[in-house]
């Protein structure tokens, strides 16, 4: 079968399209009048800002350097690993650095501050982070072990590491952690939201978690900004561990004030609980269970269960409880 085409008819629809091209120019103008009237969430103009893509890049070396050989296309053996290490951790804290001292500068200009030294404060924390890296290796070492001891799926250490979610979004916040406590801005929440956008869970830097975590599945996740976690805790997916509903000025009345729950050592919450509040806490080696809503403390040793519901089958003309 022969399609025939008609070219004035193409020529005609060509036209038709190519004028729809008009109507860009006068919306680009109210865009630029809106940014122009600071009604627009752009950011144009001279005041710097720590780039996106250079902190997910940091995130990747980062974890070059505490995984040497798991994210790398060179080999790396006993002989290159000092090498290696120095090499990319040289770069890291450069490419830190810098990225530091637009955050500082940043937040420098938008407070109209006084000179704060931003180059010397950034290259200061960036080093300072350097530091934490050991520490950041050996808690994630027990994260891993706390992985192979809580999850009978999982089949080794190579596993874990290159595959469980749960690992992943939980060594991107201890990263950030640290730089949240190094008091950098904006640059430990860019790092935990990207963990958040490729894993589904969203842990606030500012929580603290103890040693031995770890996150079965993961999806669904939330902890808090204030969350307190003590060593050897295992989450499921869907827990939320958050703050009572708070009021519109929320922002500001209760920026300093704890808003979510303590979870002390050795609990077990299971998948979709809820704890919410800043004076809740539960105590150590508790257990609680799926699609519970806590809103006040647990003492140690408890196990917090719903009662067995009941369920309703329906079909073939009959009902049966």
């Amino acid at each position: 079968m022969t399609i025939e085409i008609d070219p004035k008819k193409c020529v005609d629809e060509a036209e038709g399209i190519a004028h729809l091209y008009d109507e860009i120019p006068p919306v680009v103008k109210k865009l630029a009048a809106s940014c122009n009237r600071h009604e627009c969430l752009g950011h144009v103009g001279s005041i710097p800002i720590p780039t996106h893509e250079a902190v997910i890049e940091i995130i990747h070396q980062a974890r070059r350097i505490l995984f040497p050989g798991y994210f790398t296309q060179t080999s790396i053996n006993p002989a290159n690993l000092e090498y290696f290490l120095g090499q990319e951790t040289t770069e890291l804290f450069e490419n830190l650095a810098k990225q530091v001292v637009l955050a500082i500068q940043h937040e420098c200009f938008l407070a109209r501050q006084s000179c704060t030294k931003c180059e010397k404060q950034g290259h200061e924390k960036a080093i300072k982070f350097i530091e934490t890296l050991p520490e950041i290796n050996r808690m994630l070492a027990k994260d891993i072990q706390a992985a192979l001891d809580g999850d009978p799926a999982a089949k080794g250490h190579d596993e874990v590491i290159f595959s469980y979610p749960g690992l992943l979004a939980v060594s991107i916040y201890r990263m950030a952690h640290e730089l949240h406590n190094l008091k950098v801005p904006v640059i430990p929440r860019i790092m935990t939201e990207h963990a958040h956008s490729l894993t589904g869970i969203d842990i606030h830097p500012g929580a603290t978690i103890g040693q031995s975590f770890f996150i079965d599945h993961g999806t669904g996740v939330v902890i808090g900004e204030t969350t307190l976690i003590g060593d050897r805790v295992r989450l499921y997916q869907g827990v939320t561990l958050g703050a009572l509903s708070l009021t519109r000025d929320a922002g500001q009345r209760y920026r300093d004030i704890k808003r979510h729950p303590t979870i002390e050592d050795d609990v077990i919450i299971y998948a979709n609980s809820t704890i919410l509040g800043g004076e809740t806490t539960i105590g150590a080696r508790s257990v609680i269970g799926g699609n519970i809503w806590v809103t006040e403390s647990v003492p140690a040793d408890t196990k917090v269960l719903l009662k067995k519901p009941e369920l309703i089958y329906s079909g073939n003309g009959s009902t049966v409880k």
